[in-house]
């Protein structure tokens, strides 16, 4: 019976965060309009187009665009999030996360050309470089037609370092489109509260149990 408790205490105390702490956050930009800076669009604010989407906390330098296929061609092909994709087209391109992420980060790739995207403790590639997402020239099967067909998918393991940014301008100089990027955010202060109120009440049942 002391270990049923014991274990629905847990349960309820870690319920408040277990989410949090868990959950991924994926930038899959399908609602920015084409062509426009992504900005602010995921971080509670708009595009270069006054769109707004949902506030992921995620900021994008004026150099980082949403692409969408139209009438002039289909730019790109077998995308994981179809309507739309980051295409970086100068040095101020960097995805920035204010809270910091840690982790697994990825993001889905297509390119012509080979490169990497630096991962940075600081906003804007600032601070110290924790490592870098390798893209591979894994379009070559492509036809002229759509000369981004194939997509594949680039990792790194932060471990417990954390990281604030994402320079996708050291991309700009590729023909090269991101999809779905995938952090994970550091948890913010008040989740943590929530973890030490969830340890007290199992610590106090613990002690009732026992008296």
């Amino acid at each position: 019976m002391k270990t049923q408790l014991l274990s629905a205490a847990l349960l309820a105390g870690f319920a408040f965060t277990g989410t949090t702490l868990a959950a991924s956050t994926v930038v899959d930009f399908e609602t920015p309009t084409s062509f426009a800076s992504i900005a602010e669009h995921y971080n509670g604010g708009t595009d270069s187009d006054d769109v707004a989407g949902a506030n992921l906390g995620v900021s994008f330098g004026l150099d980082a665009l949403a692409l969408r296929n139209d009438e002039l061609g289909p730019y790109f092909g077998n995308a994981p999030s179809p309507v739309g994709v980051l295409t970086a087209v100068g040095a101020d391109a960097a995805m920035n996360v204010a809270i910091g992420f840690t982790g697994i980060v990825s993001f889905a790739f297509s390119s012509v050309d080979a490169g990497e995207i630096g991962i940075w403790s600081g906003m804007n590639g600032t601070g110290t470089r924790l490592g870098g997402l390798a893209v591979t020239a894994n379009a070559t099967g492509c036809d002229a037609a759509t000369p981004l067909c194939l997509f594949s998918t680039a990792s790194f393991d932060l471990g417990a370092n954390v990281a604030k940014s994402l320079t996708f301008g050291d991309a700009a100089s590729l023909t090269v489109v991101f999809d779905d990027v995938t952090v994970t955010a550091v948890p913010e202060p008040e989740t943590y509260a929530l973890m030490g109120l969830g340890l007290a009440l199992v610590a106090g049942i613990a002690r009732r149990r026992a008296a």
